[in-house]
């Protein structure tokens, strides 16, 4: 066999192997789709007879919604075929007219179009069928949202009429016969009785270890917080918390032991199964709500999360307690209502009496709240005084308060008048909010104690970020529960959820929030490696370049600019954002530019010119109008100066570009200063210029080449004027070298005898005696009166002058 034939061989076996795989594809697609169209067609007689119940139609609906999954993943195959075939066809350009386009480019174009119509299909077969599941699983949607509505706002016997009260309490007491006749005949079977004894040993150290669990498991938590809270103070409401678990943790375990001796004994049957299997989560109800009400309305107000004075706070945990016991009689009621099935107008009998104490005890509770900060004195730290800094707990707790209050009143009448759905669905439901508040509350304060503990810091402090981000996150978090408790479906939230994962379209592209992820991944790596890079130029590489403190900096800048414009146009394009898509926003935006925004593009040009040309730089002495002062920092939009004064100064960097600027330490930091002094008339003026050459020579900071020189500058009114020019290499010590050059002027005048003069006065009274009102008048009418004196002997009067 020769390699020709090997090779045809080897081929037709590729081919072959291709063409069955491929086949195989096909047909798992045709079955797909076969499957799918008996399940599509099922659902859609299904809603159409509408006799379903919601059961079913939930089942229903987790079926096509898998399938719409399904759908959506395949719509998504072959993208990137598909992108290469339609860049070949793009890449033939427009079809030309009629019999002007070569036969073999003709051809290639026929050839391409087929295969992309041929990887279009199963997508485009998923599109429909996506389309077809989604409808169907909102039509099921609305069906169920409107039976829920209409059982709702249903309207049944009233549970206050007397007549409807015999049958009620007849079936509470036929369930009860019911349960005690199962017992009884169990107990009177000898088998049943042989096998209880011989686990008596087990039964009774259940039992043993049950009652000391519920009866002092309590006392130990509680003792155990009280010896932790004297050894240590710092994380003490952390370790509190922890330990504070153990009075629901300790008797649940009870009542858990309590359930598996019965169990154990196998005198209990199936009616009395249900009873055993919700005695446990009955138990972990009443002690999480007591639990709550602790924590919330502690004995110790430092602990409690609401602060009231003592009366309310131990009113308060009363009702809360009160509350969890209701719920409990609440699950207590359906348990027997699945046992006995009652119908619908002894369920609203038996329910009322719950409902209207758990009514009361919400108007109570909504009556505290509402009063919080009403009468409270401020050295008490409650809530929205002067120790907390903030009204809006007061003021959530006033709305939630009157909320209470609203629904308690509307509740109750709407039960009592017939509509025992829709009251039962606005007490119950507010019942547990309240208390999932609660469960809310106490996070945060361990979320605040573990903050303390593990910063040290008070998580009160308005640097404190953390707590108050980790709090909203909680609340976030809460609100598909929330939802859960008001009446809304699982479905739904997932539904929700398949919206949000969808994302939105923009243009031609569909954001999601995976998209969003990758952009911030992304960005954040580049921006990490941004800010690494510039480190490195800034401690390692620059520094041993000749560019100066400027340059270095211009340089970091620039980098940094380009390194996170980089990052983000990468982060963009992993995301599949087709930047094309916003040309128009872009021109919109470059409109909105040209004209509200041209001062910021302003600057930012301004501040690019100026890391470019570097006309200033960070540590130079500027002056820029009426400002003064030492760079601190160059940004692309404002340039930041410190004055003298120690304040900062934050400048537009148009101003640089269009105004003048006096840089007195461009390139070096030679400077001049000029002194001036003055000597009185009649003083040697060569002496004086000496002695000033020799005084301006010996100062320090001042150049001797170019050697400083003094010049008789004028005739003064009152002096000869004098000026002192020197040169200073360090033009920053401008007021030092000035201040020593006064003093040793001074100095060396008063040795020489050099009288430093000060200006001249002519005051001119006029009317003299109306200084000295009781001497005789003069004779003239009116006199002048001329007085020269130096300025020293002259005493302002405050009067006639």
């Amino acid at each position: 066999m020769n390699r020709l034939t090997r090779f045809v061989i080897n081929w037709v076996a590729a081919f072959g192997l291709a063409l069955f795989l491929c086949s195989a594809a096909i047909a798992q697609t045709e079955t797909v789709f076969d499957a799918w169209s008996e399940l599509a067609t099922r659902a859609e007689k299904v809603i159409e007879a509408g006799r379903a119940d919601d059961a079913s139609l939930e089942v229903l609906r987790r079926d096509l919604a898998s399938y719409r999954t399904q759908f959506q993943t395949a719509q998504t195959e072959n993208q990137d075929r598909i992108a290469t075939t339609q860049s070949q066809i793009d890449a033939l350009g427009d079809v030309p007219p009629e019999d002007t386009e070569p036969q073999v480019i003709a051809t290639r174009r026929a050839e391409l179009s087929a295969q992309m119509a041929n990887l279009r299909a199963p997508v485009l077969r998923a599109e429909e069928a996506y389309t077809q599941a989604d409808g169907l699983i909102r039509e099921i949607d609305g069906l169920i949202r409107e039976r829920q509505a209409d059982k709702l706002l249903e309207l049944g016997p009233t549970p206050l009429n007397p007549a409807n009260w015999p049958n009620a309490v007849q079936s509470l007491i036929n369930t009860a016969g019911t349960l005690w006749a199962e017992l009884s005949t169990a107990w009177q079977s000898d088998i049943k009785r042989q096998e209880m004894r011989s686990q008596i040993p087990l039964i009774i150290g259940l039992l043993a270890l049950a009652v000391v669990l519920v009866a002092r498991g309590r006392h130990w938590v509680m003792k155990l917080g009280e010896r932790l809270r004297g050894l240590t103070r710092r994380g003490t409401g952390v370790w509190r918390l922890f330990i504070s678990l153990g009075r629901i943790l300790l008797p649940l375990a009870g009542l858990i032991m309590v359930v598996s001796a019965a169990t154990t004994t196998g005198l209990f049957g199936t009616h009395w199964a249900p009873v055993l299997v919700a005695i446990p989560g009955l138990g972990a109800v009443f002690l999480v709500a007591r639990w709550l009400a602790e924590e919330t309305f502690a004995a110790d107000a430092s602990v409690a999360t609401i602060h009231l004075n003592d009366g309310r706070r131990i009113e308060a945990r009363a009702y809360m307690n009160v509350l969890g016991f209701l719920m409990v009689a609440r699950g207590a009621l359906s348990m027997l209502e699945e046992i006995s099935h009652y119908s619908t107008t002894t369920t609203s009998v038996l329910d009322f009496p719950i409902l209207a104490a758990s009514g009361l005890i919400l108007f109570r509770l909504g009556q505290i709240l509402a009063s919080i900060g009403v009468g409270d004195r401020e050295d008490e730290g409650f809530p929205g005084t002067a120790n907390d800094g903030s009204n809006f707990r007061v003021t959530l707790a006033h709305f939630v308060g009157r909320a209470l209050m609203v629904v308690a009143v509307v509740g109750v009448l709407m039960s009592a008048v017939g509509y025992s759905n829709a009251g039962t669905s606005l007490v119950y439901p507010t019942v547990l909010t309240l208390f999932l508040m609660a469960i809310l509350m106490v996070i945060q304060r361990f979320i605040n104690d573990l903050y303390q503990l593990a910063t040290g810091r008070d998580p009160r402090d308005v640097q404190s970020l953390i707590p108050v981000l980790a709090g909203f996150g909680q609340v976030l978090l809460a609100i598909p529960v929330l939802a859960l408790l008001w009446g809304a479906r699982v479905a739904d939230l997932t539904e929700l959820w398949t919206r949000f994962r969808d994302g939105f379209q923009l243009g031609d592209s569909r954001i999601s929030p995976t998209d969003f992820l990758t952009f911030a991944v992304i960005f954040a790596l580049g921006y990490g490696l941004t800010r690494l890079f510039q480190g490195s130029l800034r401690s390692s590489v620059l520094p041993r370049t000749k560019l100066d403190t400027g340059g270095q900096d211009a340089v970091v800048a620039g980098v940094g600019y380009l390194g996170i414009s980089l990052a983000a146009l990468v982060a963009i394009t992993s995301t599949g954002l087709d930047l094309s898509s916003l040309a128009i926003v872009a021109g919109a935006l470059s409109v909105g530019i040209g004209f509200g925004l041209q001062n910021i593009v302003q600057n930012f040009v301004s501040g690019v010119i100026l890391l470019i040309e570097r006309p200033i730089s960070q540590g130079d002495w500027i002056e820029v109008g009426s400002h003064m002062g030492i760079v601190k920092d160059i940004s692309v939009r404002s340039t930041r100066i410190e004055t003298f004064d120690r304040t900062d100064v934050i400048i537009p960097n148009g101003d640089f570009i269009s105004g003048t600027v006096t840089n007195y330490t461009r390139g070096n930091t030679i400077g001049r200063v000029l002194i001036k002094v003055g000597v009185a008339y009649g003083s040697d003026t060569r002496r004086v210029q000496e002695i000033l050459q020799r005084i301006a020579r010996e100062t320090d900071y001042v150049l001797a080449s170019p050697e400083p020189s003094v010049i008789l500058a004028g005739f003064g009114a009152d002096s000869l004027d004098f000026e002192i020019r020197a040169v200073l290499h360090d033009v920053n010590k401008k007021l030092t070298v000035l201040s020593e050059v006064n003093h040793e002027i001074a100095r060396r005048f008063a040795e020489e005898g050099i009288e430093i003069p000060f200006a001249q006065r002519d005051v001119w009274l006029r009317n003299p005696e109306t200084l000295h009102p009781t001497a005789t008048p003069p004779q003239s009418a009116e006199t002048e009166t001329t007085v020269s004196q130096s300025a020293p002997d002259i005493k302002d009067t405050g009067g006639n002058a």
